[in-house]
């Protein structure tokens, strides 16, 4: 008889909705602890159940689920790392566990976004800072608050090694959430970064009053561009057209809680990006994401009509009136290979 083996421990560092959730979803599985900056955070999470600041009253976390905001405690007891904080301070925070995390240890990225300056995606960071620790990245269609109050969901974990991506993926696995595998980590890390600047795209059709027909052409049409990116820079097109790639682009252009969309339809209500930015409580990568995008448009020589447009009003003082007679302006060729809109 085969000796039972210690359940491994899932150290979730950050504090916000979907860090959270997916921390409340591994204390099912496992014995979980979440790394939070905030003592309030860690009280409420650890006393009431819940994180109010960013799920509300309503949504009750997995009782099981502890939380501390000492961060050298949950770096050393990890057996799994998962990085639920935002792009921005994803290096800062890895820098700081390379001090303390045993070798090996899979690092799973929750961020859907490119780090500024490098135009990194998050596990070519991992791959930096911690070498020799498989990265990789768990993403789909997945608004927060409908997963932690139990709709059912699905997501896609990418790893390198489709074994550990099997094995990992039971952690992250309950009756209604489902947890799908690939090796694609370029494909899906790209994916995630790239749905958030479409779904302001169709955030700022939503103030111009659009209809559904139009919104469903960007929407496909930013499929088209996102894969294009994508398959150059080294994805696999089929992602594109699965939960992180469309699944996710849905979700995130036509829901009411989705922080990109939101940003879309307060610039076409004439706020600038900095009021924007200013007046909410999480980070929309999308507009981080919008110049990095243009960047690798450029480099690969792929013309992305959508992606420009966007990164012209978030970036290059253009309006949201502007963008859209932009995109009509493009002349339609070849709905695969050609160029334009």
């Amino acid at each position: 008889m085969a000796p039972a083996q210690r359940e491994p421990r899932v150290v979730v560092l950050g504090g916000g909705s979907w860090g959270t959730t997916v921390a409340s979803i591994c204390a099912r599985r496992g014995p979980t602890l979440q790394w939070v900056r905030s003592q309030e955070t860690a009280d409420d999470i650890n006393d009431n159940h819940r994180n109010s600041k960013y799920l509300g009253e309503e949504v009750e976390l997995t009782p099981t689920l502890r939380a501390t905001t000492d961060f050298s405690e949950a770096a050393e007891c990890a057996d799994v790392i998962v990085m639920g904080v935002p792009s921005h301070g994803f290096r800062g925070v890895l820098t700081e566990l390379a001090t303390q995390l045993r070798p090996w240890v899979p690092v799973v990225s929750l961020v859907k976004g490119l780090e500024q300056g490098t135009n990194y995606r998050m596990s070519e960071i991992v791959d930096e800072i911690l070498p020799g620790h498989p990265a990789g990245i768990l993403a789909g269609p997945n608004i927060a608050r409908e997963v932690a109050e139990g709709y059912a969901a699905a997501a896609v974990l990418a790893m390198p090694d489709q074994h550990l991506a099997a094995n990992l993926a039971q952690l992250f696995r309950t009756k209604r959430f489902r947890t799908y595998t690939t090796d694609d980590v370029v494909g899906v890390e790209m994916a995630g970064a790239l749905k958030n600047v479409y779904a302001i795209a169709v955030g700022m059709g939503y103030s111009l009053g659009i209809g559904e027909n139009t919104r469903a052409m960007v929407m496909a049409r930013a499929v088209a561009e996102m894969s294009k990116l994508g398959v150059a820079l080294g994805g696999n097109r089929d992602t594109f057209a699965g939960l992180a790639g469309m699944g996710d682009l849905i979700v995130t252009c036509t829901s009411q809680r989705s922080r990109n969309r939101h940003v879309g339809e307060q610039l076409g209500q004439g706020k600038s990006i900095d009021e924007i930015i200013a007046a909410m409580n999480q980070v929309a990568e999308g507009v981080k994401a919008a110049s990095v995008v243009m960047e690798f448009a450029e480099k690969c020589g792929i013309s992305m009509p959508i992606a420009r447009e966007v990164d012209g009003v978030v970036n290059h003082s253009s309006t949201v009136e502007q963008a859209y007679r932009g995109l009509v302006a493009d002349k339609p060729g070849h709905e695969v290979h050609g160029s334009g809109f």
